[in-house]
């Protein structure tokens, strides 16, 4: 008798966070049917000697929701040992959408999600309206990786209410039409209900997005529908850090969220702001005082990615515009132009900032600006490369992008926090290291890579915690917390979805800029190291970073 699948002799690290032990793994018909010591034969097996065998990866906020419909692996999770997405957060959904009100629906995420409206239009079929069309129209795509979805708010007012969703709260009719929708959802198999307060979520004509025009009332109204159906997960992007609020008002927000979560009974999760300690106390009051709660962090500072071939903080400047508007080429000719390269540097030094350059890349800070030459150790600042040099820090960086055919990536910090800040967030008991954003920002951001870079830097490079303690973190944790229950463990019966990893190895490799999503629109992707094998519902979808073909991922709905 042989299996369809043998990962053989591997080091299993279970998911559980126990130590590692020497293991063979058996898979048969997309589940894991012995582990042990398997003489049978595979009829495929992959050769795990030096390395561990993992559960699959589940990242729990991700923005795929556009993206699954023309890229069925899920780039760049699936090159970081990600299996499961859950996608759908902050509100942010492709449906319900009615057939003549699409544009309401772009409106609210072109920014966020930072693909142009021509890209969506030409990588889209809108063959949905509702959610529930919209969970079947996923389901019947190929996919390599498994997705489960949520349904956005800001989708459901703009459904219910058009263009005034964007102008005023909603009346008796607008909720009943909005509860009615979301109730079908959850039934489809929707595994949660998001939405955003924050004033960083803007249209790209700076207006507030549709869900942060709803009152109060309107939120704890939609939640109500996950509690009497008794199930799904309610995610925020809370509003505690708005601008224009004062401490009492965080505070007031942070009581009204806790007395939600409280009396609802919903399972509920936020960012805590990359371990900041006021949130993560909130939590732990929650949770002291019965509401079912978890925080997502983020395992290093979320980073702005800078390059002459993706975006600059000058983009928007007058004088720079119309050179990045050029082909690199001629952009490189300018840049070796004496008196040019004069004039935009006092530009770039002198120029007021401002709104032009948009929420997500900021006015550049030199002493928080950082060459990026390793994906995973710390690199020079800006600051101290041109103390070093005598120049002026426009000048270095021009200079390096001359120097690499405009190919040199930067970092700049958009919201950072010290190790032992984020040290505290990832290992906090009721937090959930999984905010990776992916299939957002996917010009300015690339933190795809959070489960690679958790296991070179915090594992290996800082030895924080074990590898196992790590994995548990990427697997067990989330799994559990989303409700895949089959998931995030090397158990017999449970499903396939396994990484066969060499945790000496393991870590995210250097970003490129691509011109992939369609109508050729450019965004990052990032690979990995050091992951032999991901393989999803048994097949091994990818061998050594490269695809193999297989398309064995699902829509995974919510049954409960």
């Amino acid at each position: 008798m042989s299996h369809d699948l043998v990962i053989r002799g591997g080091w299993v690290a279970d998911g559980s966070g126990s130590p590692s032990y020497r293991a063979d793994v058996g898979v048969d018909e997309g589940r894991i049917t012995a582990i042990g010591r398997i003489r049978e034969p595979g009829s495929e097996e992959i050769d795990a000697e030096g390395h561990v065998v993992t559960p699959g990866f589940v990242d729990g906020h991700t923005h795929l929701d556009a993206q699954v419909m023309w890229d069925p692996l899920g780039t760049s999770s699936c090159y970081h040992g990600v299996t499961t997405v859950v996608m759908g957060n902050c509100g942010f959904t492709l449906a319900p959408a009615r057939p003549g009100a699409r544009e309401l629906v772009v409106r609210n995420l072109e920014r966020a999600e930072d693909i142009s409206p021509d890209a969506l239009a030409a990588g889209l079929e809108w063959d949905w309206e509702t959610f529930a069309e919209y969970l079947d129209a996923v389901e019947r795509r190929p996919k390599g990786i498994n997705f489960a979805a949520q349904i956005g708010h800001s989708a459901l007012r703009t459904w219910a209410m058009g263009e005034r969703a964007f102008e005023e709260e909603a009346n008796a009719d607008d909720l009943a039409l909005m509860r009615r929708e979301l109730q079908d959802a959850m039934e489809a198999g929707a595994i949660g209900f998001t939405t955003s307060r924050i004033d960083q979520h803007a249209t790209s004509d700076d207006r507030p997005v549709a869900s942060r025009l709803a009152s109060w009332d309107e939120v704890c109204q939609l939640v109500g529908v996950l509690q009497d159906l008794g199930t799904g997960v309610f995610e925020i992007t809370p509003g505690y850090n708005n601008r224009d609020l004062d401490e009492a008002g965080r505070v007031a927000v942070m009581q009204e969220l806790h007395e939600l979560v409280v009396s609802s009974g919903v399972p509920t999760t936020f960012g805590v702001g990359l371990g900041r300690q006021p949130i993560l106390d909130m939590i732990d009051r929650i949770a002291a005082d019965g509401g079912r709660v978890f925080g997502q962090t983020h395992c290093r500072g979320i980073r702005v990615l800078l390059s002459f071939l993706a975006r600059m903080p000058f983009d928007a400047l007058p004088m720079w515009k119309p050179v990045r508007a050029l082909p690199p080429d001629e952009q490189l000719r300018v840049l070796r132009d004496p008196q040019r390269r004069a004039e935009l540097v006092y530009e770039a030094n002198h120029a007021d900032y401002g709104r032009a350059i948009g929420a997500e890349a900021p006015a550049p800070n030199w002493t928080w600006m950082r060459v990026h030459d390793d994906p995973v150790l710390p690199n020079p600042t800006i600051a101290e490369l041109a103390a070093a040099r005598g120049a002026d820090p426009v000048d270095v960086v021009i200079d390096l992008a001359i120097e690499t055919d405009l190919h040199q990536f930067f970092t700049q910090g958009l919201y950072d926090a010290p190790d032992d800040a984020l040290y505290h967030g990832i290992t906090h008991p009721n937090t959930v290291m999984t905010f990776s954003d992916s299939g957002a920002h996917v010009s300015q951001i690339s933190d795809s890579s959070i489960q690679t870079h958790l296991l070179a830097y915090w594992v290996r490079e800082k030895q924080a915690f074990t590898f196992e303690q790590a994995v548990r973190m990427l697997s067990y944790e989330p799994a559990t917390r989303w409700g895949f229950t089959d998931r995030g463990l090397v158990r017999e019966g449970f499903v396939a979805d396994l990484n066969v990893i060499d945790p000496a190895r393991v870590a995210p490799l250097m970003p490129t800029v691509e011109h992939d999503l369609p109508a050729g629109a450019k965004r990052l992707v990032q690979r990995s190291a050091g992951i032999r094998a991901t393989v999803v519902h048994g097949e091994a979808v990818l061998r050594d970073g490269e695809p193999t073909g297989n398309l064995s991922g699902q829509l995974l709905r919510n049954r409960r």
